[in-house]
């Protein structure tokens, strides 16, 4: 996960050579976006690192349909969770009480695809990956290949008990922004629907006795999700909150009305 993290940030932060040509990192650009009513409407490839070895290829397009591969809407922040309406968990489901400050949420997006319909106005469709990490208080392991979320208490003192979903997230998003100010930077606002599908659940333990454990399964997570989000930012910078209106785990298999909540900032728009 760190690697991957690492990963991602080192994407972001070399996004923005990607389009100045005055940078001499090597970049690939396959983008377009276009805006009616304006001076330039191109797709453009580029490959390569300085002025002498760029291949630059234009093409007109007749709409403000828009295509990317991207490495944006990188959310970093906190992972919370309901129950039965309530942030305080009930004394049935005390066994997922978590470490507030380590309970987190990660997730980016690599793909979108959309409508500029104006200067201030988009709406796209978004694919990315998106992962939430519960770090749990009690020494206890989820079991596999159970019908319902079952669990052991172990006699081992753990010192990292990290319960986590990967989902795959469809955002649907709509784009408000307002004109570059004196910084050519904008105000940005998105919000809409979100679904995602389960691609699998993980647990991670570190203790004294077994040094670092891993291991994957479905854990009877909610093998699909709904929810809606919302982002402000400036700039390339700026916040979220996401909701989501079904259970964490699958019907029948896990506590009922349990849902989550995740909020934090969040790197490119």
């Amino acid at each position: 996960m760190k690697k991957l993290l690492l990963s991602v940030l080192v994407i972001f932060l070399a996004a923005p050579g990607f389009a100045q040509d005055k940078k001499k990192d090597t970049v690939l650009v396959i983008t377009t976006d276009t805006v009616k009513n304006d001076k330039k409407k191109t797709i453009t490839i580029k490959i390569g690192g300085g002025e002498k070895d760029t291949t630059e290829q234009e093409i007109k397009p007749s709409s403000g349909f828009s295509f990317q591969f991207v490495a944006s809407r990188i959310d970093l922040g906190l992972s919370t969770y309901r129950d039965n309406g309530s942030f305080t968990l009930s004394p049935t489901n005390s066994y997922l009480e978590r470490e507030t400050w380590k309970s987190s949420n990660f997730g980016f997006e690599f793909f979108q695809m959309g409508y500029r319909f104006n200067s201030y106005f988009k709406t796209y469709l978004g694919v990315g990956l998106d992962w939430n990490h519960i770090r749990l208080k009690q020494n206890i392991t989820f079991q596999k290949d159970k019908p319902t979320l079952s669990y052991v208490t172990e006699t081992i003192d753990f010192k990292k008990n990290r319960f986590s979903s990967q989902y795959l997230r469809i955002p649907l998003s709509f784009q408000l922004r307002t004109k570059d100010d004196q910084k050519g930077n904008k105000l940005n606002f998105v919000f809409g629907p979100e679904i995602g599908f389960l691609l699998n659940g993980k647990i991670k333990q570190v203790s004294k006795e077994n040094g670092k454990d891993k291991s994957k399964d479905d854990y009877n997570f909610n093998p699909f999700r709904y929810g809606g989000f919302a982002r402000l930012g400036y700039g390339g910078t700026g916040v979220y909150v996401k909701y989501y209106g079904n259970d964490v785990f699958a019907d029948g298999q896990g506590p009922v009305d349990f849902k989550n909540l995740s909020f934090g900032l969040m790197l490119g728009f």
